[in-house]
């Protein structure tokens, strides 16, 4: 027994070492790739400037490398290395967060051309801990677009008729949702169980999806009154906003007895189930469609815990999503500006 305790002594040893190695490794890897790039665009700028004269430097300097260190320094490296000097001109950028991610973090962020989604992708992988894949499914679906526009959407939560805080959701509601983990073939039938189903099978892709804090609590969450017991889809916790989260899943247009259902619940979560610590339940109507009209002059127009949001269940074009971005996003503005 006690050897068995040594081996794993040694062995839990070795690999927090070698992770610390690693880290460093990679880290000074990362701030070398910068430096090199720094140093080629110094070399170019006195030079003639030209595209030519930059492509020259780069094969020279690529067989230099190749036949001195081996693989690793190809001409595209090299043009990624002077690409990364370039995006991330101030070293700070590079020796604070660029160090702490991996070079193939660092080259699928860098060519997000937004420079404001830049930095958001760069300290969420760093507090979120994702993976290459995790940051390239994200970009790809438009994460910080869809965070974006939703950015003003804020809730005042208040306890006593004391306001005691005001918490923005920005990074809770996005408005589409994209589901393209669930594998649904076009044209999409299947109905609301199924996609229900589908979603809890891809829990762990789900709460990626949905954003920070979330913890599941419970499908087909029976709440009852003296009369009547009622059943919602999904029911999530957020530790970040302290509060309940209900899911409502719809694969038809927007309803308003789907506003109203959902505005029942809300009221219903708040008086049988939040505790008095907690904050004011939200609720989102998953929905394939939203009806303008219901949007305009339903409940949901004035409810500042109540959303419906688009779902995507494949994934769509960046024009199709940046269409979809932009309606719901004046939709939001206009919600929030009561015109």
């Amino acid at each position: 027994m006690k050897s068995q305790q040594l081996i794993s002594d040694v062995l839990h040893i070795l690999q927090v070492a070698r992770q610390k190695a690693y880290t460093a490794v990679n880290s000074e890897m990362v701030q070398a790739y910068w430096l090199m790039g720094k140093r080629i665009v110094d070399e170019e700028q006195q030079g003639e400037q030209k595209a030519t004269y930059g492509e020259a430097i780069l094969k020279t300097l690529s067989i230099a490398l190749t036949g001195e260190f081996g693989k690793g320094f190809s001409y595209a490296n090299l043009r990624n290395f002077r690409q990364f000097y370039l995006t991330y001109p101030n070293p700070e950028i590079c020796y604070t967060l660029c160090s702490k991610l991996t070079w193939s973090h660092n080259r699928l962020i860098m060519r997000v051309e937004n420079a404001d989604a830049r930095m958001y992708y760069l300290n969420e992988v760093i507090e979120q801990n994702w993976s290459v894949r995790t940051l390239e499914r994200q970009i790809n679906t438009f994460y910080y677009q869809r965070l974006l526009s939703s950015q003003n959407t804020q809730v005042s939560i208040a306890d006593n008729n004391k306001q005691i805080e005001q918490a923005n959701i920005s990074d809770l509601i996005k408005d589409p949702y994209v589901f393209e983990f669930l594998n649904i073939p076009e044209p999409i039938t299947a109905n609301e169980k199924e996609i229900e189903t589908a979603l809890i099978q891809n829990l762990q892709a789900f709460l990626l999806e949905l954003g920070k804090g979330f913890s599941f609590v419970g499908r087909q969450f029976r709440i009852s009154t003296e009369t009547s017991h009622f059943y919602i889809d999904l029911v999530f916790y957020n530790y970040l906003l302290k509060c309940f989260v209900l899911f409502d899943l719809k694969t038809t247009k927007l309803t308003h007895q789907d506003t109203g259902q959902m505005d029942m619940y809300i009221r219903m979560f708040d008086d049988l189930k939040k505790q008095s610590d907690d904050n004011p339940t939200i609720g989102i109507i998953l929905c394939a469609e939203k009806d303008e009209t219901v949007v305009k002059y339903s409940i949901l127009n004035e409810h500042k815990q109540l959303f419906a949001t688009k779902y995507m269940p494949y994934l769509p074009t960046e024009a199709e999503l940046i269409a979809e971005i932009e309606r719901d996003k004046k939709k939001l503005e206009n919600k929030y500006s009561g015109t």
